[in-house]
């Protein structure tokens, strides 16, 4: 049987733990899970503990430790630099999808084509987080707070440097670079980087890539970043 896992912000060192109402609303009403059966519990920073359901209580469900180990991070870093969207239902699926895959880092860029938007913060790292748990991982991506592109181009310390951009100019394919140890890759909006942002990335180290041979929105574009680069 799958044993499901949840998120928890901070572990404990005890040996019982309750967990806080949403967690238990979902562990007892919706999962429906009783005394007795197991679930695993992550930080989000490689601690993965397996405890089993002593009180199966609705909004203070009760869990006894039953292991506890740590997941070693893996050496590949894939940074996913994205600029936001208009609509942020669909950065929000970016989000989701990019952390399924594995990327390590995503940075919501601010570039000068970028449509203004609120950014919630803390709805954003929760659906990260919903991610992590559903594709079964331990360690939670760092999701920045939007960031002017002028700024990460030239603090950048991955090893190799990637952009993506709709100009016509010699670049390489993106599948020419599969499962570096530690890459970036820039994601422009839908009005693609300006000429002056693309010259500053490759001043500043980048590679220019193509995604292949048509042309695809922002979010897809993310997403199959990071599949070629994480898989």
């Amino acid at each position: 049987m799958d044993v499901p896992i949840f998120f928890l912000d901070a572990f404990s060192s005890a040996d019982i733990l309750t967990l806080n109402e949403e967690t238990s609303k979902h562990v007892v009403q919706v999962l429906r899970m009783k005394a007795k059966e197991r679930l695993q519990l992550t930080d989000g920073g490689g601690n993965l503990l397996t405890a089993e359901i002593i009180d199966e209580h609705k909004k203070k469900c009760t869990v006894k430790i039953i292991e506890r180990k740590v997941v070693a991070q893996k050496l590949q870093k894939v940074c996913v630099g994205v600029s936001l969207l208009k609509n942020a239902s669909r950065f929000e699926w970016l989000l989701e999808k990019v952390t399924e895959i594995g990327a390590t880092e995503i940075i919501p860029l601010l570039c000068e084509r970028t449509e203004k938007q609120h950014f919630r913060y803390e709805r954003m790292r929760q659906i990260v987080i919903s991610a992590m748990m559903q594709s079964k991982q331990v360690w939670l991506p760092i999701l920045q707070q939007p960031t002017l592109l002028s700024r990460v181009i030239p603090t950048s310390d991955y090893e190799l440097k990637l952009i993506a951009h709709c100009e016509e100019e010699m670049k390489a394919t993106i599948t020419d670079f599969r499962k570096q140890e530690s890459v970036q890759i820039l994601i422009g909006p839908e009005g693609d980087f300006t000429k002056d942002e693309i010259s500053s990335a490759l001043d500043n180290g980048f590679k220019p890539v193509t995604l292949g041979e048509t042309r695809l929105r922002t979010e897809t574009a993310g997403v199959v970043s990071a599949t070629v680069l994480c898989i």
